[in-house]
């Protein structure tokens, strides 16, 4: 007995030796593969056991493993890694962000939400997609990665982009969203730094856009900035160097074809045909130089943390002579005063300088003969008083005569403190202000450069602008779950001002000795003129929010705000903005249980109220302007008169939205493949709409009222594959698709028509609004064919037509063609939007593919409606023009004068277009060259931004922005540039 005891002690001993021989002890350090950050709590775990552990403060770990086991590595929002130990006793990982998992906390207004309990339409696009993009506006990155969102680009350094959600809803009012940066209330997103952007989350439904009342009836956009984390300290840089090309070069006719198009024209002569020729764009343009530069600073402890960040950005226009650089800055710290008090801020600071260039500088190029050399022999400009062309401005000229700077600085920031009481009540209070001031400085000095470009005197013209706008908001918020019923119910009070004023002076015959000797005093002081003006807003909001669940599977979303605004009439002045959001996760219900086919199936319905005050304040106040209908005549003398310009009812009051929407969100295969739908019906009623009154009233202008209603009907899919197919090798593939119909459905003045005063192209209005139409569609004469002949003249509606000019439609069959003639020939609003962003990532490389575009939607080409003379030409017209009898029946002849001018079809074009919108390759070093340069993680990458776009539009580009009523018109567009970039992303 004695003996098999003994021998069963061995058994055991030689079984624990054999198994501390396999067993050894391993130590790493997990961080964040895009920044290098340590990961605090990331879960440690030996593949097949219970054994594990939890990193520290600095991401480090220490555990017992099998020499030849496996570590799990996993931390919320980061994708599950595996790492076979292979007997060794050092294992540092980097983990990757699982972009699925990160979409399931998304940002609502006062609050978040998990993405699976939110009943409205929103999208998220987190930072690691804005920063894998070389953009210089947080705007410009959204652009075909959101469905329902239509964002149009231009390529004017500092320019801010023009988004429209689910559509345009106003005609006179502005269309812009509102826009929310930590809190605080902005105008628009150039001063932010992209690589600042933590996520941006677009609330485009009337249940989730509620919550801001009056303020969001053309959708929001909540931008919430990077926070300190407490831990080790974190530095990063993040900057690229590039060019930027000019793509898609609109070639004009050279000096030999421009003279034989203007001596057809004029039926002789007029031009020899072998001068030398200008190319005025290769003249005005250049290839770019851009560079941006960010570096931040994060870390603290538990009861400390901060986030610091400087970035500069220097961008070269594609004009000569047009620059923009913009400084920032900003710091962020939070302190958690105890258990239950917290107490934060948050400030960004923004300068920027401009060298501008003239307003009309492309189309001066555009219209300039190309007869006319860029210098004479003797060095002064060319002239066109040297050839019989015309009168027009020399742009090179243009461009050295021209000296504007503008430069402004800005200031947003935002304070608050929190409270935490009795278990389930928070208490919040902030303070935000965003305080600017913007100057620019314009001096023409006296000078001859050709017979159409001079001045006897100099003008200096100098204007100072600033805005301040402070908004206090409080809210109290009770958070509880009790049995299967979880609910959340907000209330808050809201009250903001805005003001802003002006001082513009002028002065004549100020000498210019450098651009620091240039002050109004040192003009000729009888020519000094100052002019000034200011606006003042106040609004004051109570607004509550009730989110409920039960069962984790029924939703409900409640939402009023009670808003009022001081820019409307005293009884106008206050309105509610309810909204409603249901939802159904039918995927937790359990007759779901034992299917194979969703991972994921939800409902949701929702339907809301919306405001619009994006109107001048006091709009409702009548104002007069000069008219020459109502000029005197005394002691031979000529007295101005002057007309109430525009009139508006006592009682005009702001726009209201309504909108329904119904989704339908799915996940297949483990939720890969996941699909989201939506259908909404957006209603703008009692919108601002402008009449043109009768003659016999003997007022001019428009009157203005709450006259329209505009309707916006649409659907949008989304659909995301993400797979890892192993530890080497994994990918993504999004694609999302739009399509809106935009429609005036009411006008209150029976077929009253709002015709656009503020951009008329060669004196033609060409847009217009009204029943049945959409907002600024394109109105003119429809082209049956071109005359061929004097006999189809004698038998036309045009008596006074020549061979080669248009013939329109007699749409009325009167043999008349008069204004009745005219109808809709072009639509501005786009139909489709659509995007397809794709990622792989092979090892330590990663790839990055972004294709965007636009569909049915038209573009009225302005440069080519435009003529007085003898304007270049381009050369599709050239081309394709009628030359006699036969040779075109859909171009005119050269003689591009008279009717021929008047809006029609042929000036209106196809503006779909596709674009690869971001190209870009990326490769990680290797962690050993990262731990010899004693970093923690070091990217490099090339960049291709708007390399590629395929349209058929006879211009620059087909992407044209503009105001509700004159959006689509093509006068002057500053093109979008192919930017390409090297850049480095490196942590400390």
């Amino acid at each position: 007995m004695k003996r098999k005891f003994l021998l069963l002690v061995m058994c055991l001993l030689t079984f624990h030796l054999s198994f501390a021989q396999n067993t050894i002890t391993v130590q790493g350090r997990v961080t964040d593969a895009e920044t290098g950050q340590p990961l605090i709590g990331a879960g440690v775990v030996v593949q097949g056991t219970t054994t594990g552990a939890q990193t520290d403060a600095d991401g480090n770990y220490t555990l017992s493993a099998p020499a030849d086991g496996t570590l799990t590595f996993n931390y919320l929002g980061y994708k599950a890694t595996s790492v076979p130990i292979n007997n060794r006793t050092s294992i540092n990982v980097q983990m990757e962000t699982d972009a699925a998992t990160l979409q399931e906390v998304v940002v609502t207004g006062y609050g978040v939400q998990e993405k699976r309990d939110v009943t409205g339409s929103i999208a998220s696009v987190k930072s690691e997609e804005l920063v894998r993009q070389a953009s210089q506006n947080p705007v410009s990155s959204l652009q075909g990665k959101v469905a329902g969102v239509n964002i149009t680009n231009t390529g004017q350094p500092g320019a801010s982009p023009q988004i429209r959600i689910r559509g345009t809803g106003s005609a006179l009012g502005s269309a812009d969203p509102l826009y929310v940066v930590d809190g605080t209330f902005v105008d628009n997103l150039s001063f932010l730094n992209p690589a600042d952007i933590e996520s941006i989350e677009i609330l485009k439904d009337a249940s989730s856009a509620a919550i801001y009342g009056v303020r969001a009836a053309n959708g929001v956009v909540l931008v919430t900035t990077k926070r300190g984390r407490s831990g080790e300290a974190t530095v990063n840089y993040n900057g690229f160097v590039g060019v930027q090309r000019v793509t898609n070069q609109l070639e004009m006719t050279n000096a030999r074809e421009y003279a034989q198009l203007v001596n057809e024209k004029n039926g002789s002569e007029l031009i020899t045909t072998n001068l030398p020729s200008t190319d005025w764009y290769d003249q005005i343009l250049r290839t770019a130089m851009i560079h941006n530069h960010q570096v931040s600073a994060s870390g603290g402890t538990e009861k400390v943390t901060y986030s610091a960040s400087a970035g500069y950005l220097n961008q070269e226009g594609i004009i000569e002579g047009n620059d923009y650089r913009r400084i920032t800055a900003r710091l962020q710290t939070d302190f958690q005063i105890n258990e239950n008090i917290k107490v934060g801020y948050n400030g960004i600071f923004y300068d920027y300088k401009s060298n501008d260039i003239p307003g009309d500088i492309f189309y001066q190029a555009y219209v300039a003969p190309p007869v006319i050399p860029v210098f004479k022999a003797n060095g002064r400009y060319g002239d066109p008083v040297d050839f019989p062309v015309g009168n027009f401005a020399n742009p090179q000229a243009s461009l050295d005569w021209f000296n504007q700077e503008s430069r402004g600085q800005r200031l947003t920031g935002n304070a608050f403190a929190e409270v935490n009481f009795l278990q389930n009540f928070t208490f919040r209070t902030s303070l935000g202000l965003n305080y600017g001031i913007d100057e620019y400085r314009n001096y023409r000095s006296r000078d001859s450069l050709t017979t159409v470009q001079f001045a006897s005197r100099s003008l200096l013209t100098q204007q100072r602008s600033k805005t301040n706008m402070w908004l206090w908001e409080n809210t109290l918020t009770y958070d509880k779950t009790f049995g299967d019923h979880d609910l959340t119910v907000l209330l808050g009070t809201s009250a903001q001002e805005d003001k802003s004023n002006f001082l513009t002076g002028f002065a004549n015959d100020v000498e210019f000795n450098s651009d620091a000797n240039l002050y109004l005093d040192l003009g000729d002081p009888e020519t000094v003129r100052i002019e000034a003006g200011g606006n003042r807003a106040t609004f004051v909001s109570y607004f509550g929010r009730v989110n409920y669940s039960f069962l984790d599977r029924y939703l409900l979303t409640a939402t009023l705000r009670y808003d009022a605004s001081s820019k409307f009439p005293r009884g106008e002045r206050w309105e509610y903005f309810p909204s409603i959001g249901l939802g159904w996760r039918v995927i937790e219900e359990d007759f779901m249980s034992n299917q194979n086919i969703f991972d994921n199936l939800k409902l949701r319905a929702s339907w809301g109220r919306l405001g619009n005050n994006n109107v001048p304040s006091n709009i409702f106040i009548l104002r007069v302007a000069t008219d020459e209908r109502f000029g005197a005549i005394r002691n031979g003398v000529l007295y101005p008169g002057w007309n109430i310009n525009t009139t508006t009812p006592s009682t005009l009051f702001w726009e209201v939205v309504e909108e329904f929407d119904a989704g339908l969100e799915m996940g297949f295969l483990d939720n890969r493949l996941t699909v989201e739908a939506d259908w909404y019906n957006r209603k703008t009623k009692d919108a601002i709409f402008g009449v043109t009154p009768l003659g016999y009233l003997g007022l001019g202008g428009q009157i203005l009222g709450n006259y329209a209603t505009f309707r916006n009907r649409g659907m949008e899919l989304i659909a995301n594959w993400n797979h890892d197919i192993s530890q080497d090798f994994s990918y993504s593939i999004g694609a999302n698709f739009s399509r809106n119909k935009n429609e005036v459905t009411d006008v209150a003045i029976e077929n009253a028509t709002f015709y656009n005063g503020n951009l008329p192209v060669g004196g033609y209005q060409v847009s217009v609004t009204r029943v049945g139409d959409p907002i600024g569609s394109f109105f003119g004469y429809e082209v049956e064919g071109i005359f061929q002949n004097e006999q189809e003249i004698e038998n036309s509606a045009q008596p006074g037509a020549s061979p080669g000019d248009f013939r329109f439609r007699d749409q009325d069959g009167n043999n008349v063609i008069d204004e009745r003639d005219k109808r809709i020939i072009g639509n501005p609003n786009p139909g489709f939007t659509y995007g397809i962003n794709t990622s792989f990532r092979f090892r330590s490389f990663d790839l990055q593919i972004d294709i965007q575009g636009v569909a049915d939607v038209d573009v009225y080409n302005g440069n080519r409606n435009v003529r007085y003379g003898n304007e270049n030409y381009d050369k599709d017209f050239y081309d394709n023009r009628w030359t006699g009898p036969g040779t075109s029946n859909s171009y005119p002849s050269a003689d591009l004068t008279g009717r021929n001018l008047d809006p029609s079809d042929y000036y209106v074009e196809k503006g779909d277009y596709i674009r690869i919108r971001n190209l870009q390759l990326g490769y990680n070093l290797p962690e050993s060259v990262v731990s010899t340069l004693k970093m923690r993680n070091l990217r490099v990458y090339i960049n291709a931004q708007n390399p590629v776009t395929w349209f058929k539009y006879n211009g620059f580009s087909p992407e044209v922005g503009g105001a509700p009523v004159s959006q689509g018109i093509d006068r002057n567009v500053y093109p979008l540039s192919a930017t390409y970039n090297f850049g480095v992303n490196a942590t400390f």
